[in-house]
């Protein structure tokens, strides 16, 4: 018994110490992507208000995974998740329809597939799928991605009214695998504001994101502070877009602005059960 005892120990310790060994290799590529040439300087810049290494690792992101980034925008995580998902994983970016009626929606989508193919080192693997809800959402095939990841867009989804965000919601549940991730970043509207239906403000609360993911059949695994910011008071002429980077007001007390920083927001990992 003793030798198996030792044994079942020895086995138990070098289990530990390849995921040691996983955990520290992932860890370095993920300093790595965050620190290459793909990223614009205009970029790393925002480091310091959006910490995507303090975020992505919350999420539990891993370089062998298969990821879907739902309403990238101009690419700024689409520049990490890309060569760091490159060497053994998938990035699925799925995004505005190059076919749309609305030109907006069209150019969108040409200066994403103009931004990948420019930097095919960086980008060539990455899959280009149309996110464009309610009525297109199969970016991803039911139960085959590890984490879908969205960053600053519940917003834009609840201007579009709450059915958009259930549907939404229910197509990132439907493409995840069993214990699947979900990852949120967005502006957060503090619990004593009112919330209009669409939120006009650019800020939601938490509270609201919560209940439409658990809806959706999601569970809320951990909640963060990484992104917080508490000088927003959230309540700023022109909304959220007052901020920076954006700085929707112009000159306008743009010095105030700028003290503030980027908006206050809640970072939260839901996981498919």
């Amino acid at each position: 018994m003793t030798r198996i005892n030792h044994f079942l120990a020895w086995a138990a310790a070098l289990v530990t110490g390849l995921a040691s060994v996983g955990a520290a290799q992932a860890d370095d590529a993920l300093k790595a992507a965050l620190a290459g040439a793909q990223r614009a300087p205009a970029a790393t810049a925002r480091d310091a208000a959006r910490h995507p290494y303090e975020t992505l690792s919350f999420f539990g992101i891993r370089p062998d995974m298969t990821v879907v980034e739902l309403s990238p925008g101009g690419g700024w995580y689409t520049e990490i998740l890309a060569p760091y998902l490159k060497p053994r994983g998938q990035l699925i970016v799925a995004g505005d329809d190059p076919e749309s009626a609305v030109g907006y929606y069209r150019r969108s989508a040409e200066r994403m597939d103009k931004k990948l193919k420019a930097d095919p080192a960086s980008f060539d693997r990455v899959r280009m799928a149309v996110f464009a809800p309610p009525a297109q959402l199969q970016y991803a095939a039911a139960g085959s991605v590890d984490m879908v990841l969205t960053f600053r867009n519940v917003h834009n989804w609840a201007a579009a009214g709450d059915g958009v965000v259930r549907a939404a919601f229910k197509s990132v549940f439907d493409s995840l695998k069993p214990g699947g991730v979900f990852g949120v970043v967005d502006h957060r509207l503090p619990t004593g504001r009112v919330q209009d239906a669409k939120a006009s403000s650019g800020y939601v609360h938490m509270a609201y994101v919560v209940k439409r993911a658990e809806s959706a059949g999601f569970r809320l695994a951990a909640a963060s502070e990484i992104n917080a910011n508490p000088k927003d008071t959230a309540d700023h002429p022109g909304g959220v877009w007052a901020l920076p980077p954006t700085y929707g007001n112009k000159d306008r007390d743009r010095a105030r602005f700028e003290a503030i920083g980027e908006s206050d927001r809640f970072t939260l990992k839901f996981v498919k059960p």
